[in-house]
Parts: structure tokens; sequence; C-alpha cells
């Protein structure tokens, strides 16, 4: 074995001892390239804290209300809480109720100020057709203190009709007709003494009809198709209106002997299909405005007046569907200006040479009755068994027989006109959407 020479073994040992010395930071610097993952940071190194989030940028602010007018002042509030008591809107009405000139909302119309003549305010309502629901008007018609006009027909309103809609001075026409009111006639209304168009028809109110709703200045009473079941009052007589409609209830009782006392106002007047029984007041007869009467699809009886014949004016009549029975008047026949007389489902028996020339124009209906020479009548059993039956006797029955117009009255009625056929306004009333 060879011996080194001591100088080398010297440098030997040196370098050993270098190498031992640095050898444990050689080996800390491989293990930390091979597992790069679990490097653990040293104890007393801090992190800063992540910047702060930038502030969000300000909502835009919302431009103030202007409204125009210190009187649209008063009304703008009230437009816009009824609207949020609104709970359907199928056609977006509602969204044009922004901004504050109520005059430019759909539906509101605006006037200058009855006491101020400077100045707009809201003067009418049309929500004909809106197809609206809430639960109820009250705090909206009533808070409106120049209201003139309210028309809200096919809507879906319901409750009741606040008392202090009496207190509006300007309201005139007021028209809730075809919604969802219920209860009885809204006698918050009968103190109104300047409304002279009242239409509540194709609703649910039930009950009488009050006699004060009478001595109110109407010109149009509409209260067709409701549930009124009671009887109509004597009050009937006291009402200027002239044009009426009773019609698709369910009425008792006579048509009142009153309905005299408005001959000088009544043109038209429908008592359609209710429950009316009795006769027929002879005071029609003195009824010299009146252009149309229906009492169809009632109960009523006995014989038709004679005074019938004074209706020079009339042009439409309809005494279908009910128990008259005897001879037809000829002196109703025999008026001028009749367009259509429709007699038939009685049990009338004969009729005369004036009322057969009606029938061969096509003006007079007399199916379906007992007139055995003519066709399209009952049949001999059923007619029998009508005549066999107790009926009733009208009161003062000869004055049944008695016509009482004046000359001119009668020879008007002699002569047979050409007027042409113009739609009539109660009958109109019988269409829910109008």
């Amino acid at each position: 074995m060879a011996i080194l020479p001591s100088s080398s073994s010297s440098s030997l040992n040196r370098l050993i001892r270098i190498l031992l010395l640095h050898l444990p930071f050689f080996l800390c610097v491989a293990c930390q390239r091979k597992s790069p993952r679990h490097r653990t940071p040293p104890p007393n190194i801090v992190f800063p804290p992540p910047p702060p989030s930038p502030a969000p940028p300000p909502l835009p602010e919302t431009p103030p209300v202007i409204i125009p007018e210190p009187r649209l002042a008063v009304v703008y509030p009230v437009v816009q809480k009824f609207k949020t008591t609104i709970t359907s809107d199928p056609l977006g009405v509602t969204s044009t109720w922004v901004g504050g000139d109520v005059c430019q909302y759909k539906g509101f119309y605006c006037e200058n100020s009855p006491d101020n003549n400077t100045t707009r305010t809201i003067a009418a309502i049309d929500f004909n057709g809106f197809q609206l629901a809430a639960p109820s008007l009250d705090g909206f018609i009533d808070a409106l203190p120049d209201l003139a006009i309210f028309h809200a027909n096919t809507n879906l309103f319901s409750g009741t009709i606040s008392p202090k809609i009496a207190t509006l001075p300007y309201l005139y026409e007021l028209d809730f007709s075809n919604n969802k009111f219920t209860g009885e006639f809204p006698r918050a209304l009968l103190t109104n003494s300047g409304l002279t168009f009242l239409d509540i028809r194709y609703n649910s109110f039930s009950g009488t009809v009050p006699p004060e709703v009478f001595i109110l200045f109407l010109d149009v009473f509409f209260v067709n198709n409701n549930n009124f079941n009671q009887q109509i009052p004597d009050d009937f007589g006291k009402t200027p209106a002239r044009y009426i409609t009773f019609a698709n209830n369910k009425f008792t009782g006579q048509i009142p002997h009153s309905i005299g006392n408005t001959s000088s106002t009544l043109t038209e007047i429908l008592f359609l299909n209710n429950l009316l029984s009795g006769c027929l007041p002879i005071e029609i007869g003195s009824l010299r405005q009146l252009t149309v009467l229906d009492v169809g699809d009632n109960v009523l009886t006995g014989l038709l007046p004679c005074s019938l014949g004074c209706l020079s004016n009339a042009e439409q009549l309809n005494f279908a569907r009910n128990l008259f029975y005897g001879r037809v008047p000829e002196e109703l026949c025999a008026l001028g200006n009749l367009q259509n007389l429709s007699l038939s489902d009685n049990y009338f028996t004969r009729v005369g040479p004036k009322c057969r020339k009606l029938i061969g124009d096509g003006i007079l209906d007399v199916r379906n009755n007992c007139i055995r020479d003519l066709p399209n009548q009952r049949s001999r059993i059923d007619c029998v068994s009508f005549f066999v039956k107790p009926k009733l006797i009208c009161p003062d029955l000869i004055s049944y027989d008695e016509i009482n117009c004046t000359d001119a009255q009668l020879q008007s009625s002699g002569k047979r006109s050409r007027k042409p056929t113009i739609p009539k306004v109660t009958y109109s009333a019988l269409d829910k959407h109008r």
C-alpha cells in the first residue's frame, strides 16, 4: 500500500472538511427543487392585505315630478294612490299614468276649473273597456273635487260606492255598468241632486230600487241586468227621465198606475223579462212622447186597453210572451208611426182589418195565439186549457174599451209615416259592452 506524502494528505483533509461544512446547504437546495409544492415560508414573513374593491358608481338621481298647475297637484296623489290598488291591467293602461301632468294619462280628460278658468283640472274620466280590476273606487272618485263625468263600462271594479260621492258638486254622469258591484242599490247616489245620467246595469245589485231615485233630475236611468226583486215603487211616476230600462231583473207586482204622470217626458221604457203581473194600466195611453214600450216576457194578463191607440209617437211596442187575451184593439193597429208591434205568444182571439193589414205588412206579429183563422197559432187544446181557468178581471174593465185621445192624436195615428229605423237608446243598453 502506498503512503501519500504528508502535504497531499493535508490538502485532502482540508477539502473533506469544506465539503462536510457545505453539504447541508446543497442538500436543502436540492430538496426544495424536487418538492416545490411543500415549501413553507419562514414564519417571520407577513403578506400585505389585498387592495380594497372599487366603490360602486352612484345611482342616478330620480328627477323631481313636475306638476304643471296647482289644481293638478291636488289630484295627482289621488290618481297615483289609486294606481297602486289596481290588481289587473291587461291592456297596460296604467303604464301611461306617469309624470306630473295627469291630463296626459290615458282615460283622464281635463278642462278649465269651474271656479278658476286659468287652471286645468280633471273634469271627466272614461275607463270604458279598460278591463281594470280594483277592490274599490273609494278614495278615488270621491277625492276628485271637480269631476263631472265618470264612465267605467266593462271593468272589474267591486266594493261599495262611497257616500262621499254625494259631495261632488259638478258630477252629472255616472256609469258603473258591467262591473262586479253587489249589495243593495247604492244609496249614496240618492243625495246627488245634479245627476242626469245614471247607469248601473250589468252588476249584481239586489233588493229594491229606492223611491228617492225617482225624484232625481235624471234623463237616463239604466238598472237592467241586475237582481232587483221587489216591486217598482209608486213614486216611479215622479221621474223626469226620458230613457229607462228595468229589463232582465226580477221585479214583481204591477206596473204602477203613476206611470201616466210621466206623459210629458218618458220616451223609451223597457220592463222586459221580469216577473211583473196584473193588468196593463190604462194610464200608459197618456204617454204622448213614448216611442218604445217593451213589457215582453212577464206574466201580465187581461185585455189590452184601447187607450194604447193614443200613443201617436209609438214606433216599437212589445207585449209578447205574457198572458194577454181577448181582442187586439183596432185603435192600436191604427198608430201611424209603428215599425214593430209584437203580440206573439199570448192568447189573443180576434184581430180586425187594420191589424190584419199590419200582419200583411210584416209590422204586426201575432204568432202563437188563439186566432183560429190565422196560421202559426196555438193548438186548440192549449187555448181551451187556458180559457177554462179562472182569469184575473182587470179593475174598471169598462175603461179598457174607452179611448180618450185628442182629435189631433187620433188623426196622426191614422196616417202611416215612413220614418227611418233608428237604433233605440234603451235597446242599446241591453248590450253589456255599450
